[in-house]
């Protein structure tokens, strides 16, 4: 656990002192910003992105009005005696390029060689007056924790005017190399098929840019584990297209609540009537009499 103090100088310059309460880390990055979340978003690609759990405070997506790189992931050969590195007791002081304490409403930290199980963060931080923050924060991290998971990602560059894919960049999860899955910042043995964590490693490897693409496309896997032709659901590209890794997540995100909207906002009588719709019922096999009432519509669901 750490602790972020925000404060002015008597030059008037914005300070913020990062100190270590139980624990160690690598403080790699900082990020910070008020709490207008309108406009683009400051970020540093590669292993020091903050998507996922880092593009996110209170169930509102974050926009970072600055980011500033203080270090590479790794030790090296320093060690613990890495400038950036922080032990319990240990606080670490910088200047934020800011005109006013008023402009620091959220602190980010991107950390890693942590003495947490995944061994780094992407934290966020705000105004913690009020006691429920602390359970905010860990009903965000089971959300996290609970995020889909998915076999294999198609990152799609371009198509045929049918929908055929013409050229794209396949992703399995379970193929990757760990030099890959390192590269964007993640742990091997603990990162899982998250869509964010996709996205961190196509941003890092793609071989194409993000702002070029035109859809992504979700896929199953067959009961041998390999995966299927069968297409699970689409996100398709605004005219134009993602801006960077982070719109492409909050699209991504934007999707999800609103399929689970649209479940929720379903009864019973609905989800049967769909479920008869799409397996068939012998009972409706024969046409209805002119005469009877025409059946009520059922709520079209569109599946991709």
């Amino acid at each position: 656990s750490y602790t972020v103090t925000v404060y002015e100088d008597e030059n008037g310059g914005v300070l913020a002192d990062i100190g270590v309460d139980s624990g160690h880390m690598d403080v790699n990055a900082v990020y910070f910003g008020d709490d207008d979340f309108s406009g683009p978003s400051a970020d540093l690609n590669g292993p020091l992105n903050m998507n996922g759990g880092g593009s996110r405070y209170e169930d509102e997506r974050v926009q970072w009005d600055d980011a500033v790189e203080l270090s590479r992931p790794g030790l090296g050969r320093e060690g613990e005696d890495k400038e950036t590195y922080l032990g319990e007791g240990d606080t670490m002081t910088l200047e934020l390029d800011v005109e006013s304490i008023d402009d620091i409403d959220i602190f980010g930290i991107r950390a890693t060689s942590t003495s947490t199980e995944e061994g780094s963060i992407k934290a966020v931080s705000g105004d913690p007056e009020e006691e429920e923050e602390e359970d905010e924060d860990e009903d965000e991290d089971e959300e996290d924790e609970d995020a889909a998971t998915y076999d294999k990602v198609f990152f799609v560059e371009s198509e045929s005017e049918d929908g055929e894919m013409i050229a794209g960049d396949p992703i399995i999860w379970d193929q990757l190399e760990d030099e890959d899955i390192e590269a964007a910042g993640l742990d091997p043995e603990e990162a899982e098929g998250t869509f964010a964590n996709y996205v961190a490693v196509f941003d890092e490897v793609g071989y194409f840019p993000i702002e070029e693409m035109q859809d992504v496309r979700f896929y199953e896997t067959n009961e041998d584990g390999d995966p299927e032709e069968i297409e699970e659901m689409r996100i398709t590209a605004p005219e134009e297209g993602f801006e960077n890794a982070d719109a492409l997540v909050a699209a991504y995100e934007e999707m999800i609540e609103e399929m689970e909207e649209s479940s929720s906002d379903m009864s019973e009588d609905d989800t049967e009537g769909m479920m008869i719709s799409l397996l068939g019922d012998e009972s409706t096999a024969e046409e209805p009499d002119s005469e009877e009432e025409e059946p009520e519509q059922e709520e079209e669901v569109e599946l991709l």
